[in-house]
This record gives C-alpha cells, sequence and structure tokens, in this order.
C-alpha cells in the first residue's frame, strides 16, 4: 500500500469517537496521572470511554485503585482489580496477603490480579512468582472473581498451572496479550478471554499480533490501554506527550477492526457485550 494512503489512514483514527466503550486495563495508580487525572479522565469520556477498570498491582495500588474507584469527584464509570504482579511477588507474605483477601470482599473490586508470570525480567524470582499466581488461582477457585492475567516469557509454566485450576475457577482474561498465534489458540482453547493494547499498533513488535487477533472470537474479546504504558506508534499526528492514556482507546478499537476485517461499530458493541458479562456489570 503507497506510503501517502497509510498516512491518510492514520489521520483518521485520532479523530474517531464512539460510544461506551470499556478500557479493561488502566494504571491510573501512576504517577504520571496524578497531575491531571480528573482531565484525562474527561478526555475519555469525550472520546467514548465510559468505564474503567483500573489495575492493582500491589497491596498499596491495589488498595488505591480501590480509592480511585469510589472518589465521586472524578468522571466515568471505575472499578478496580486487586493483586500481586509478578513483579511484586516478593511482596507476597501472609499479612499482606490477608489485607489483599480483604479488598476482594469489596464489590468495587471485579477481578483478582494482575497476577501471573514475567520470566522476562524476573524482578521476583520464578519460584516466588509461581507461588503467589497459585495463590491467585487458589483464592479465583474459592471466590469465584475473574482472573485479570499477565504472561511474558512464560507460556509454558503460564499454561501448566492455568490448566491444572481452570475446571474450578469461572473466567479469566489475559491482558495486554502479545504471545504467539499457537500460545492463543491453547488460551483460547481454555476458554480464556484475550485483552488487546495498542501493542497491535507497532509495526516493530506487533505484525504477528495484527494477524492473530483475528482468531478471537467476539466473545472473548476485550480492549484496553494498559496506560500509561504502551502509547500506540502508529497515531497521527503524535502526540505531544509518550503517555498513553484512555482518549486512545478508539484508536486501538479502529486498528483492530481492520486487522479483523470488522466493522467499528460492531466491534465497540461486541467488545462492551463481552465487558458487561466478564466482569458482571449486568
Amino acid at each position: 500500500m503507497p506510503t501517502r494512503q497509510i498516512k491518510q489512514k492514520k489521520l483518521k483514527l485520532t479523530t474517531l469517537k464512539c460510544s461506551n466503550i470499556t478500557d479493561i486495563g488502566v494504571n491510573l495508580t501512576s504517577d504520571r496521572f496524578t497531575k491531571d487525572l480528573a482531565d484525562t479522565l474527561q478526555r475519555g469520556l469525550d472520546a467514548g470511554v465510559h468505564r474503567h477498570i483500573i489495575t492493582g498491582t500491589s497491596v498499596h495500588t491495589s488498595q488505591y485503585a480501590l480509592e480511585l474507584s469510589l472518589d465521586d469527584t472524578l468522571p466515568c464509570e471505575r472499578y478496580a482489580t486487586a493483586g500481586f504482579h509478578p513483579h511484586n511477588a516478593s511482596e507476597n507474605n501472609p499479612e499482606s496477603w490477608q489485607q489483599l483477601a480483604q479488598l476482594w470482599q469489596h464489590p468495587k473490586v471485579v477481578a483478582i490480579g494482575e497476577t501471573g508470570l514475567d520470566f522476562n525480567r524476573n524482578f521476583s524470582t520464578p519460584k516466588q512468582q509461581l507461588h503467589s499466581f497459585e495463590q491467585h488461582l487458589q483464592a479465583a477457585v474459592d471466590l469465584q472473581l475473574p482472573l485479570f492475567l499477565h504472561e511474558r516469557d512464560a507460556a509454558d509454566e503460564f499454561l501448566q498451572l492455568i490448566s491444572q485450576y481452570r475446571s474450578g475457577f469461572s473466567k479469566a482474561v489475559v491482558h495486554c496479550f502479545t504471545g504467539t498465534e499457537a500460545f492463543l489458540k491453547q488460551l483460547l482453547d481454555l476458554d480464556i478471554h484475550i485483552g488487546i493494547t495498542g501493542w497491535i499498533c507497532d509495526e516493530r513488535r506487533g505484525e504477528h499480533l495484527q494477524g492473530a487477533v483475528k482468531w478471537i472470537p467476539n466473545n472473548r474479546l476485550m480492549l484496553e490501554t494498559d496506560s500509561p504504558y504502551l502509547l500506540p506508534r502508529d497515531m497521527r499526528p503524535k502526540p505531544k506527550s509518550s503517555r498513553n492514556e484512555p482518549a486512545y482507546l478508539p484508536h486501538i478499537l479502529q486498528r483492530v477492526a481492520h486487522f479483523r476485517g470488522q466493522n467499528v461499530a460492531d466491534l465497540a458493541q461486541q467488545t462492551e457485550a463481552t465487558v458487561n458479562d466478564f466482569f458482571n456489570f449486568g
């Protein structure tokens, strides 16, 4: 396709507005949002992002995520997850686990996690990660709350643990999926949901995902920004800040629709229906 046509398509992406779509993974606890959180959420709402699932990655951020979900001064609907990210698995001890367990009792906490495995950087040891992940899986079985999962460079170990517990927990989403098509199909065989981010907009790292995303059934696909990370690389004009934010979710939606060969409005409606079912929003 000629370069001029690509640029024209990208220019259209940033003007797209949708209605009533949900960002299922947004790190609003990041200090990069401290100064303008309300304005950030309002920009998202103006773009059609009416609901946010705020990611908890430790006791502190999970508590803060819940606080933000309860803040009536902020726009949009807001909910929280609570868990130990694999990077923070070393913080998981009996005392902190009890604090986390208390958060799962709150109706605004709609998922257990972020949890999973990340053998790419090993900020916590693989042994610590595996132990923490298994605890979260058992909690999901006991509480029947959805799981919000992370996986990087640990597909075999991840699948092994998920398979052991799959018959016991209700639902799970692998958020910010960046894996191979083969791994994707293994997850789908286990009835796992998939969260897609702006990674799919990256011509360097996301090409394989652009081809694989078409295999995700309509009722298993959800969308997220993972803000403030993963600013879509193909946005034109390029945002002045490198910070990603919820207002860019419609851009991700359009790119996913393009690679799936779907109508944007239809995909927006389908993903929102999936979100409502997954998180029991009714």
